[in-house]
């Protein structure tokens, strides 16, 4: 018999690998999708701040997420649970990419991509939403940036067409897969390969730790 998590994660992400990542970790969290205008959100930090480094963009975006779904869940007064935001973007010649707009601008990713490295940044911010009294909550939150290099296979012209076919590379962020059709197309990684996948567990592990909560009291 599974014993019942003392705390609920809730996902504030439509990612299901980041779904299916936790899941594998043995915490299964609920899952709230945030609204957030994404280039409306850098656009208006870097007119305060000016340009973001990939890093604090990343970031920036996972605390948009996290914020706008406590916003909602406040509103429909269904607090009571630590919110997780996530965003990640790949940094490739010091320039930031986040999902590829269309196939054409995937294949020109991936052939500028192709035998060379990049940096997959994943921003976390974890807000926690627990009473105090009844639940041990905080009211904080936390954040930071998970960054992993990846190494990219040399594909040929007719492998880049053949994998922006399958149309995943317009589904995440930096244009490919760990973890799915885009597999065979890395030839390394240094870091934590979690963080690639959309999810850096050892990260949210020390996040957790800073509010008070054990991983286990995830997973029950």
């Amino acid at each position: 018999m599974t014993a019942t998590p003392s705390a609920t994660l809730l996902l504030a992400s439509a990612s299901p690998a980041r779904l299916a990542t936790l899941r594998s970790a043995g915490v299964e969290p609920l899952v709230r999708v945030s609204t957030v205008d994404e280039d409306a959100a850098v656009a208006a930090a870097e007119a305060v701040h000016g340009p973001l480094e990939a890093a604090d963009v990343a970031l920036l975006l996972a605390r948009a997420k996290a914020e706008d779904v406590v916003s909602a869940l406040e509103d429909d007064d269904e607090t009571g649970v630590l919110v997780l935001g996530c965003d990640s973007v790949l940094e490739l010649d010091g320039e930031v990419h986040g999902k590829p707009t269309d196939a054409a601008e995937a294949a020109a990713r991936w052939q500028r991509m192709r035998g060379r490295s990049g940096v997959l940044h994943t921003g976390h911010w974890l807000v926690d939403t627990r009473d105090p009294d009844e639940d041990g909550g905080t009211g904080g939150m936390v954040g930071g940036t998970a960054s992993t290099t990846v190494h990219f296979a040399d594909l040929d012209d007719t492998e880049v067409a053949a994998y922006v076919a399958t149309g995943e590379p317009l589904r995440v962020a930096g244009a490919f897969t760990l973890d799915g059709l885009g597999g065979p197309y890395v030839s390394g990684i240094e870091g934590d390969p979690h963080n690639v996948v959309g999810v850096s567990l050892p990260l949210l592990r020390e996040l957790l730790l800073e509010l008070g909560v054990a991983w286990h009291d995830l997973r029950g």
